[in-house]
């Protein structure tokens, strides 16, 4: 699953992306309140977590944006600013939770699953599905023809990417991006090691296979066509 994230305190920033991409989830991280309300009006999003003091538009004014837009993603705010009032405002303006600085991180991941529970009763699917292969996004869990398969989760996240883009080719770079935030290093494989062993995972015990390689172009997830 997704979630934009708009901190710009660097540190605060960095350990909630680690944090959430090392529990499943595909993260985009902003700095600044401009690009965070561009990309939550642009983008799919299953969760957006703000800060409410950012550079160029505040949280209040990105959530303003995104409910003005129709957009009933969930969202969390993340905020030192522990005033009655100002958590009055942040619900009233339509947040879904509200959470004070400093803060546990096990705490903030049971409210993003909450919330995830919460939104995911809508119209954003909780379950993944392409041929005999079952993605529970909620759970965190992956089957095909009923037997359970066992993912890191990085692997979890890698085969979400591929399934939500079904069909269409990913780049090395833009893998690394969203499930290692890195640009991609022409001299690490990482990807291929990944790609090779969510491939031993998914594919070399079933048919038909899902996970094909285009020779340099990068790869792709894709089943055959439902009779």
């Amino acid at each position: 699953m997704k979630i934009l994230v708009a901190e710009d305190e660097p540190k605060t920033g960095l350990y909630l992306q680690q944090g959430l991409s090392e529990a499943g989830f595909v993260v985009d991280r902003f700095t600044n309140g401009s690009d965070a309300a561009q990309a939550a009006l642009g983008e799919a999003y299953d969760l957006l977590i703000l800060d409410v003091m950012l550079p160029g538009l505040d949280g209040w004014e990105v959530l303003r944006r995104v409910r003005a837009n129709g957009q009933q993603v969930p969202v969390l705010f993340l905020t030192a600013r522990d005033r009655v009032e100002d958590r009055v405002k942040g619900l009233e303006l339509g947040a879904d939770d509200y959470l004070i600085k400093p803060f546990a991180f096990s705490e903030l991941l049971a409210r993003v699953r909450t919330l995830l529970r919460r939104g995911n009763n809508s119209t954003a699917p909780t379950c993944l599905t392409i041929a005999d292969l079952q993605v529970d996004l909620l759970k965190r869990r992956a089957s095909r023809a009923g037997q359970r398969i066992e993912l890191t989760a990085k692997e979890f996240a890698l085969l979400e990417l591929l399934l939500r883009r079904r069909g269409e080719v990913l780049s090395k770079s833009l893998i690394a991006s969203q499930v290692w935030d890195m640009n991609f290093d022409s001299d690490t494989n990482v990807i291929e090691v990944a790609i090779r062993r969510l491939r031993a995972k998914i594919d070399d015990n079933f048919e038909p296979k899902l996970i094909h390689t285009v020779r340099g172009m990068g790869y792709l997830l894709d089943g055959p066509e439902p009779a």
